[in-house]
Protein backbone atom coordinates (compact mmCIF):
# COMPACT_ATOMS: atom_id res chain seq x y z
CA UNK A 1 0.00 0.00 0.00
CA UNK A 2 1.61 3.17 -0.88
CA UNK A 3 1.10 6.84 1.17
CA UNK A 4 -2.10 7.82 -0.20
CA UNK A 5 -3.97 4.99 -0.27
CA UNK A 6 -5.34 4.93 2.99
CA UNK A 7 -6.08 8.98 2.87
CA UNK A 8 -7.86 8.65 -0.68
CA UNK A 9 -9.99 5.48 0.62
CA UNK A 10 -10.54 7.47 3.24
CA UNK A 11 -12.19 10.54 1.27
CA UNK A 12 -14.28 8.57 -0.63
CA UNK A 13 -15.62 6.46 2.16
CA UNK A 14 -16.78 10.11 3.56
CA UNK A 15 -17.90 11.10 0.18
CA UNK A 16 -19.82 8.15 -0.14
CA UNK A 17 -21.66 7.59 3.09
CA UNK A 18 -22.13 11.64 4.32
CA UNK A 19 -25.18 11.57 1.27
CA UNK A 20 -26.62 8.58 2.84
CA UNK A 21 -26.74 9.39 6.15
CA UNK A 22 -27.96 12.90 5.12
CA UNK A 23 -30.75 11.73 3.14
CA UNK A 24 -31.83 8.92 5.86
CA UNK A 25 -31.77 11.52 8.44
CA UNK A 26 -33.82 14.24 6.09
CA UNK A 27 -36.44 11.27 5.44
CA UNK A 28 -36.91 10.43 8.82
CA UNK A 29 -36.52 13.53 11.11
CA UNK A 30 -36.48 16.15 8.73
CA UNK A 31 -33.10 16.87 10.30
CA UNK A 32 -30.25 17.56 7.73
CA UNK A 33 -26.62 15.57 8.97
CA UNK A 34 -25.33 19.03 9.45
CA UNK A 35 -27.50 19.70 12.22
CA UNK A 36 -27.45 16.10 13.50
CA UNK A 37 -23.31 17.14 14.32
CA UNK A 38 -23.89 20.57 15.69
CA UNK A 39 -26.60 18.75 18.24
CA UNK A 40 -24.54 15.94 18.52
CA UNK A 41 -21.44 18.25 20.10
CA UNK A 42 -23.28 20.14 22.08
CA UNK A 43 -25.03 17.75 23.86
CA UNK A 44 -21.78 15.87 24.61
CA UNK A 45 -20.06 18.69 26.85
CA UNK A 46 -20.73 20.14 30.32
CA UNK A 47 -23.53 22.37 30.13
CA UNK A 48 -24.40 21.43 26.55
CA UNK A 49 -23.01 24.65 25.47
CA UNK A 50 -20.27 25.81 23.24
CA UNK A 51 -18.33 29.12 21.60
CA UNK A 52 -18.94 29.36 18.29
CA UNK A 53 -15.22 28.77 17.81
CA UNK A 54 -14.90 25.41 20.04
CA UNK A 55 -17.77 24.36 17.67
CA UNK A 56 -16.25 25.35 14.70
CA UNK A 57 -13.55 23.31 16.16
CA UNK A 58 -15.26 20.14 16.72
CA UNK A 59 -18.06 20.06 14.34
CA UNK A 60 -17.35 18.20 10.75
CA UNK A 61 -19.30 21.20 9.03
CA UNK A 62 -16.36 23.39 8.02
CA UNK A 63 -16.15 26.30 10.86
CA UNK A 64 -17.27 29.14 8.06
CA UNK A 65 -20.13 27.16 7.87
CA UNK A 66 -20.97 26.35 10.80
CA UNK A 67 -23.07 29.95 12.54
CA UNK A 68 -25.40 29.55 9.10
CA UNK A 69 -25.79 26.20 10.77
CA UNK A 70 -26.54 27.27 14.59
CA UNK A 71 -28.67 29.97 12.68
CA UNK A 72 -30.74 27.77 10.86
CA UNK A 73 -30.89 25.46 14.27
CA UNK A 74 -31.88 28.73 16.38
CA UNK A 75 -34.81 29.40 14.05
CA UNK A 76 -35.97 25.97 14.51
CA UNK A 77 -35.81 26.46 18.52
CA UNK A 78 -32.98 23.66 19.00
CA UNK A 79 -30.24 25.79 19.75
CA UNK A 80 -30.21 29.71 20.97
CA UNK A 81 -27.01 31.62 21.07
CA UNK A 82 -26.12 33.08 24.14
CA UNK A 83 -23.73 36.40 24.85
CA UNK A 84 -20.42 35.56 26.41
CA UNK A 85 -20.09 37.83 29.41
CA UNK A 86 -16.19 37.28 29.57
CA UNK A 87 -16.07 38.38 26.14
CA UNK A 88 -18.51 40.72 24.26
CA UNK A 89 -17.38 39.71 20.62
CA UNK A 90 -17.94 36.04 20.83
CA UNK A 91 -21.57 34.21 21.98
CA UNK A 92 -21.99 30.51 22.98
CA UNK A 93 -24.67 27.74 20.95
CA UNK A 94 -26.31 26.29 23.70
CA UNK A 95 -28.35 23.20 23.11
CA UNK A 96 -32.36 23.54 23.61
CA UNK A 97 -34.59 20.77 25.42
CA UNK A 98 -36.08 20.89 21.46
CA UNK A 99 -32.66 20.21 20.13
CA UNK A 100 -32.06 17.77 23.16
CA UNK A 101 -35.14 15.27 21.74
CA UNK A 102 -34.96 16.12 18.37
CA UNK A 103 -31.25 14.80 19.03
CA UNK A 104 -32.45 11.53 21.26
CA UNK A 105 -35.32 10.65 18.57
CA UNK A 106 -33.31 10.98 15.57
CA UNK A 107 -30.34 8.98 17.15
CA UNK A 108 -31.41 5.36 16.77
CA UNK A 109 -31.78 6.51 12.66
CA UNK A 110 -27.95 7.68 12.70
CA UNK A 111 -26.33 5.23 14.56
CA UNK A 112 -28.25 2.62 12.10
CA UNK A 113 -27.09 4.04 9.52
CA UNK A 114 -23.50 3.99 10.34
CA UNK A 115 -23.93 0.40 11.69
CA UNK A 116 -25.57 -0.51 7.75
CA UNK A 117 -23.05 1.65 5.71
CA UNK A 118 -19.61 1.35 8.03
CA UNK A 119 -19.30 -0.51 10.64
CA UNK A 120 -21.61 -3.61 10.06
CA UNK A 121 -19.35 -3.97 7.11
CA UNK A 122 -16.15 -4.74 9.33
CA UNK A 123 -15.46 -6.84 12.07
CA UNK A 124 -15.30 -5.65 15.40
CA UNK A 125 -11.41 -5.96 14.76
CA UNK A 126 -11.37 -3.76 12.15
CA UNK A 127 -13.51 -0.98 13.16
CA UNK A 128 -11.56 -1.07 16.44
CA UNK A 129 -8.15 -0.56 14.18
CA UNK A 130 -10.17 2.54 11.91
CA UNK A 131 -10.92 4.15 15.50
CA UNK A 132 -7.51 3.61 16.95
CA UNK A 133 -5.56 4.74 13.71
CA UNK A 134 -8.16 7.88 13.16
CA UNK A 135 -8.06 9.21 16.69
CA UNK A 136 -4.26 9.12 16.67
CA UNK A 137 -3.52 11.22 13.79
CA UNK A 138 -6.87 13.55 15.27
CA UNK A 139 -4.74 13.59 18.62
CA UNK A 140 -1.27 14.10 16.80
CA UNK A 141 -3.38 17.56 15.38
CA UNK A 142 -5.40 18.83 17.82
CA UNK A 143 -5.65 17.55 21.68
CA UNK A 144 -8.65 19.72 21.75
CA UNK A 145 -11.13 18.00 18.97
CA UNK A 146 -13.91 16.38 20.68
CA UNK A 147 -14.66 13.30 18.95
CA UNK A 148 -17.97 11.20 20.25
CA UNK A 149 -17.38 7.90 21.51
CA UNK A 150 -18.80 5.81 18.03
CA UNK A 151 -21.76 3.78 18.98
CA UNK A 152 -23.31 6.07 22.09
CA UNK A 153 -26.32 7.32 21.90
CA UNK A 154 -27.12 10.85 23.30
CA UNK A 155 -27.74 11.11 26.44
Amino acid sequence: MDSTTAWAALLRVHAALTPLLDQELQAAHGLPLTWYDVLLELNAVPGRRLTMSALGAAVVVSRSRVSRVVDELARAGLVERDANPDDKRSAFAKLTPAGRARLRAASPTYLAGIERHFTGLMTRAEAQTVATALGKVLRAHDASVLVPIPGTQPR
